[in-house]
């Protein structure tokens, strides 16, 4: 496994994707729409920014930016067998908020598992 990406929640993915894309000398590496959801991807060269804006009050991550404000949503790390690492968590008793790995942005297979084993991190599985 490895660090894949972190996702960061914003009002405006486009203004941040200008920021980051300046201040780190970043490109922009993907943008599509997806559940509900702006998703721009920046790559840093070792991983991913993952820039996440809510469009409509049902995408996953509205309620997160109105409790909270924008900032770090989750952590991603990439795998190359998805359902091993969904296993393995399993026999350490992780909980998981995905039963089974379902579709994420850019195509990728993703799970995600509970903060609530994981120190208070959004933790995400991604298999590409």
């Amino acid at each position: 496994m490895h660090f894949d990406h972190a996702g960061i929640v914003t009002d405006d993915a486009d203004t941040l994707a200008e920021t980051y894309s300046e201040l780190l000398d970043v490109p922009v590496a993907h943008r599509e729409t997806f559940e509900g959801m702006a998703v721009v991807f920046l790559d840093t060269g070792d991983g991913y920014f993952e820039l996440l804006e809510p469009l409509d009050d049902d995408a996953a991550v509205t309620r997160f930016l109105d409790e909270n404000g924008p900032g770090i949503h989750h952590v991603a790390l990439a795998t190359d067998d998805i359902e091993a690492a969904l296993r393995r968590a399993d026999g350490m008793g992780v909980e998981r908020i995905d039963e089974e790995p379902r579709p994420g942005a850019w195509g990728h297979e993703v799970a995600f598992l509970h903060p609530k084993d994981t120190g208070g991190i959004l933790v995400e599985f991604v298999e590409h």
